[in-house]
């Protein structure tokens, strides 16, 4: 059996699954291989792929290319950039697995933090020998706007309420008993951006969530408000992001997700004014892939036993 690891940018994927138990030629791939005629030649003659998240995409074309492929296994039990159908045509097994529930939660914070505290900017002014070049913002008091209130947003909010913030929420199907349950006050859209001095992004990332967060929704936001995204990049418009910021109609962002990734290097938002630009690290923690890998090993051995996996379904 032959295993390619895909997009193991840390060169960390073999210290988290005991990979020897399976007896197999195992090859991690570092690097992002984004151009399709590449990636085919980069995994001809594997019978098994673990893909991380959603940095390479499976589309039908794809694996139509990847007549060796058997096994497909994902991090995480949703995996948007896996065409399902056309895997299962193909006879392909998809499986995932478990993943940390708060790490991309506790990022935010870190993300919301860094942006109201100046943290990097003065972070950076220390080692370049100053001393105090910002005045931070404060949280407690202030409203906290959570747009989508899932497993996620709900963390973020009763985070937000041990601040000592105000917090409103919304989503298009959005529960209000189930909001007030959580501590959470149910708004409409344009009253969660016109209020909040921080919105944050936690949105299944769909044909009708694309754009989600767009011209007329920065348009509502305070000038002195902060958007923050560690959901996925084409929720919000890029383009009118970058136009806010640059206009000076929003005090900053804070960025983990993006349109393209790994963001290229000639991106506008590298340049962008106020903002906190992490790659994608919300599920990036040691216990995360410690997850990721140890269950990626068991839905192979698994599947080579042909005992049950944890399969993913059209």
């Amino acid at each position: 059996m032959r295993i390619a690891v895909l997009d193991d940018y840390q060169q960390a994927a073999h210290r988290f699954g005991d990979w020897k138990s399976l007896s197999a030629e195992v090859t991690y791939l570092g690097e992002h291989i984004a151009d399709t005629e590449a990636l085919v030649e980069a995994l001809r003659g594997y019978d098994v792929v673990v893909a991380m998240r959603e940095r390479t995409p499976f589309t039908a074309e794809r694996l139509q290319l990847l007549p060796d492929l058997r096994l497909l296994v994902t991090t995480g039990m949703a995996n948007a950039a896996i065409d399902l159908d056309a895997a299962h045509r193909r006879g392909i097994t998809v499986c995932g697995t478990g993943g940390s529930a708060n790490a991309t939660a506790e990022l935010t914070w870190g993300l919301i933090l860094s942006l109201v505290r100046r943290i990097p900017a003065e972070s950076e002014g220390v080692r370049e020998g100053g001393w105090q070049h910002t005045i931070g913002g404060d949280l407690e008091g202030r409203t906290l706007g959570v747009v989508g209130l899932g497993r996620l947003g709900a963390r973020v909010a009763a985070i937000g309420n041990a601040f000592g913030m105000h917090v409103l929420a919304w989503s298009s199907n959005l529960d209000p008993a189930h909001a007030r349950g959580l501590g959470a006050e149910p708004v409409g859209k344009r009253a969660l951006f016109t209020e909040a001095d921080i919105v944050t992004v936690h949105y299944k990332l769909s044909e009708r969530s694309t754009g989600l967060i767009g011209r007329q929704e920065l348009s509502w936001m305070k000038p002195g408000a902060y958007l923050v995204n560690t959901s996925r990049g084409p929720l919000v418009d890029t383009g009118a992001l970058t136009e806010a910021l640059r206009e000076e109609r929003i005090a900053g962002a804070a960025l983990d997700v993006y349109d393209v990734e790994p963001l290229p290097a000639d991106d506008p938002l590298r340049t962008a004014p106020r903002t906190v630009l992490t790659p994608h690290i919300g599920y990036v923690t040691e216990a995360g892939y410690r997850i990721f890998f140890e269950h990626a090993v068991e839905d192979i051995a698994a599947w080579s036993a042909g005992s049950p996996v944890r399969t993913l379904t059209p």
